[in-house]
């Protein structure tokens, strides 16, 4: 994050690490929107799909994970406030083209600062658990294109990705 300047907030002066003080800024509705993929074999697919997979049910625990992990993002990411999260919602869909999953996450707050790092947290741990829960059918899966695709609210207000170049 940078200031009107230019400067990144999380480094002080003399270069130290801190939290930004958002205790004076409006509380508005604020939302998210990320996206990642994981890539496997053909195989591997079939098998998340059909229910097939040792551990279980890979998308509803990948789905739940996911969820999870926006919560605890704080936790995990420094100098990131916790947030009272008013939505997360993870949705993963097959994409035989690559073939493998994709997964989007919408997160939602009213607060003081944005949710782009849930919702980029919520991608990640949601591929991280796909591949965990599949890994024994298939080590080689790849975790890729993760991205902030939306935000909207706050001072600096909306903001979309560019479509990807072919």
């Amino acid at each position: 994050m940078s200031d009107d300047t230019g400067k990144l907030t999380h480094i002080g002066a003399s270069g130290e690490a801190h939290m930004v003080d958002v205790s004076g800024k409006q509380e508005s509705r604020r939302e998210a929107v990320a996206e990642g993929a994981v890539v496997m074999q053909a195989q591997t697919l079939e098998a998340i799909l059909s229910g097939n997979a040792k551990k279980g049910d890979v998308l509803a625990t990948a789905r739940i994970a996911g969820i999870m992990g926006a919560k605890k993002t704080s936790d995990l990411i420094p100098l990131c406030h916790p947030l009272a999260l008013s939505k997360v919602v993870v949705e993963i869909e097959a994409d035989n083209a690559l073939p493998g999953l994709r997964v989007r996450a919408r997160v939602r707050v009213t607060g003081q600062t944005g949710v782009e790092m849930e919702a980029l947290t919520a991608v990640s741990i949601t591929c991280l658990t796909i591949y965990d829960m599949a890994k024994a059918l298939d080590k080689g899966m790849i975790i890729r294109d993760v991205r902030l695709l939306e935000k909207t609210g706050g001072k600096s207000g909306d903001w979309r990705a560019p479509e990807p170049s072919t």
